[in-house]
């Protein structure tokens, strides 16, 4: 956005191709266009066409420049340094080989380790679950031996119960 000075004219006054040598066409400009300018759009159109004139002269340049598959700056320290860089190199790919063979390591011990205790958990769980068929078989077993005892109890005659209040008890006493 441009500043407007005191005495200037307005930016809708002035058109874009007095202020931008570059975007009018040539021979369409005259001294009155220049002429009602402030100072400072004199200094931007200066600005302006420097720059105009200094890209054209880098643009020249590169253009007499042949160019090759290397830079010319880059082949020379890229010499000196490449040794340097590759020793580098080579340092960083053995600490990473050697940091890859420890974390493999580290994951082959812990899957072991979470193998043997998952085996060392199963087995555990198998000598549980046998103990309990053991003790289902051995509660059976009482519950046969109590009834084959029920018919000629001498205890249970002597307080008075019924079998229908002994089996009451029992299923009482073993819930």
């Amino acid at each position: 956005m441009m500043l407007q000075h005191p005495g200037q004219v307005s930016a809708s006054e002035v058109s874009a191709s007095a202020i931008v040598p570059c975007l009018s066409p040539p021979g369409s400009l005259v001294f009155e266009d220049f002429a009602n300018l402030t100072p400072f759009v004199k200094e931007e159109l200066r600005f302006a066409i420097q720059n105009k004139h200094l890209c054209h002269r880098m643009s020249s340049a590169l253009e007499s420049v042949t160019v090759s598959d290397r830079p010319l700056g880059v082949s020379i320290t890229k010499a000196e340094v490449a040794p340097e860089e590759d020793e580098r190199k080579k340092r960083r790919r053995e600490r990473n080989k050697i940091a890859a063979a420890k974390c493999r390591n580290k994951k082959k011990e812990k899957t072991e380790c979470l193998q043997k205790e998952s085996e060392k958990l199963e087995s555990v769980n198998a000598e549980l679950k046998a103990q309990i068929e053991e003790l289902k078989n051995e509660k059976q077993h009482l519950i046969y031996m109590l009834n084959l005892h029920r018919p000629t109890c001498i205890v249970r005659a002597q307080n008075g119960r019924t079998p229908e209040d002994e089996r009451n008890l029992f299923i009482q006493q073993i819930k």
